[in-house]
């Protein structure tokens, strides 16, 4: 009885340690074909679900618009995005410090004058490679409004470590009615928001063309051959050279979108540095232990061998 609790509390460490090494997270293979829908996880505001009409697949992205084309209905089903080698991925996989570095740039330069960073504190930055008098002069760049004083008035401030990224929206209203009723999502959890979030991500923004012939975009759509139902209202947002790098990285699209996914997946996922090598650690431990359990088995049941 004793052999037999001993070895259903290891299995059940088991899943534990695969849960901190990534290895039960697939690791960004894509779904079976009936699955490739995002998945949207509880704590997101439930603005951002939005179902694309007609494409007959749901999306949870706001921007998404009614997908309109003559010709085949299969022409919109979802397309997954290629796979890409990703520093984070494996067991062994960790944060690209610059890659990151490079990526809060562009979400700052780019991404920001629509996505907020709610979720995400000025202070957080330091785990990107930043000190702390870093961090301090980027969240003076940003005038965050607070209040009221004592007089009982509202006043703007520079940011200070202990505030998180401002919304470049007073409220989710405001930021509708300047993108034709779409909710901009805050970009916080993104990569945690959508299936295989990190190829999703790179995908949407590397993935607008020439719509094919016979497809109709309605006014402020665009052509997205990754995003479901490929009618999004969100413009192109990157172009090559609009980023200037000073390490010398190449400044074009790919790069950009590599380098804010990297970024993004961390705000999504700060502590997986942390997950992994405890996983390992646990790893370790129950081969050891395993071990030394087998010893004293052989030990005590060697006279009856």
């Amino acid at each position: 009885m004793k052999r037999i609790l001993l070895t259903v509390g290891i299995l059940a460490l088991i899943p534990a340690a695969a849960y901190a090494l990534d290895i039960s997270h697939g690791n960004g293979k894509p779904p079976p074909p009936e699955e490739q829908t995002p998945i949207e996880p509880a704590q997101l505001d439930k603005a951002d679900a939005k179902t694309v009409e007609g494409a007959e697949t749901t999306t949870a992205d706001p921007h998404a618009g009614p997908a309109h084309a003559s010709g085949d209905a299969g022409a919109h089903a979802a397309v997954h995005p290629p796979e890409q080698d990703w520093h984070f991925n494996g067991m062994f996989g960790t944060y690209d410090k610059a890659s990151m570095q490079r990526g809060l740039k562009v979400y700052r330069e780019v991404c920001a004058a629509c996505h907020s960073l709610k979720r995400v504190y000025f202070r957080n930055l330091e785990a990107l490679g930043y000190d702390e008098s870093q961090v301090k002069t980027i969240a003076n760049d940003y005038s965050i409004h607070d209040g009221p004083n004592d007089e009982g008035e509202m006043f703007d401030r520079p940011g200070l470590a202990s505030d998180h990224f401002p919304s470049p929206y007073p409220n989710d209203n405001a930021a509708k009615s300047l993108n034709n009723g779409a909710l901009p999502p805050d970009l916080s959890l993104i990569i945690k928001a959508r299936h295989d979030g990190p190829n999703y991500v790179h995908g949407i923004l590397t993935g607008y063309d020439a719509p094919p012939a016979g497809t109709v975009l309605l006014s402020g759509q665009n052509y997205n051959k990754y995003f479901p139902g490929h009618m999004i209202s969100m413009p192109k947002p990157l172009s090559d050279d609009q980023v200037t790098y000073e390490d010398g990285a190449p400044q074009t699209v790919e790069q950009y979108a590599h380098d804010v996914v990297n970024f993004l997946t961390w705000a999504s996922d700060p502590s997986m540095e942390d997950r992994k090598r405890t996983g390992i650690k646990v790893i370790i431990f129950l081969l050891v232990f395993a071990g030394v359990m087998y010893g004293v088995k052989k030990k005590i049941w060697a006279d009856v061998h």
